[in-house]
């Protein structure tokens, strides 16, 4: 099982761009399915994970995403030598069993936002 690591986004960029947004931890969990969390057709080998994710923190800080691409990201970025940082749309509670409704409206906002920060 591959050892999980910890990145940083460029704390420059992320001043810049998030100064009214929340800060939290994102958790890139790398695959569509299981990693996921989702079931397809076999059980999951770990039907923990999201769970002891969930409750995990770390200096007062808990995991508040859970994505695919960031980890990719930010590991691409150091190999080419590049700052980045990420920002995420919550559309969807796992906890709480919801989802945004409003999701192209999140994100034109979102974009939006961004764009006009950098």
């Amino acid at each position: 099982m591959p050892k999980p690591y910890l990145a940083n986004g460029d704390s420059v960029l992320i001043e810049r761009l998030g100064y009214d947004m929340h800060k939290g931890i994102t958790v890139s969990c790398s695959g569509f399915y299981a990693p996921q969390g989702r079931v397809l057709r076999y059980d999951l080998a770990r039907k923990d994970l999201i769970p002891s994710l969930t409750s995990f923190s770390f200096r007062g800080k808990k995991i508040t995403n859970f994505e695919m691409e960031t980890g990719a990201i930010y590991g691409l970025s150091r190999v080419l030598g590049h700052k980045c940082c990420s920002v995420n749309a919550i559309v969807a509670n796992r906890i709480n069993k919801t989802h945004t409704l409003n999701l192209d409206k999140v994100m034109d906002e979102l974009i939006l936002k961004v764009l006009e920060r950098i």
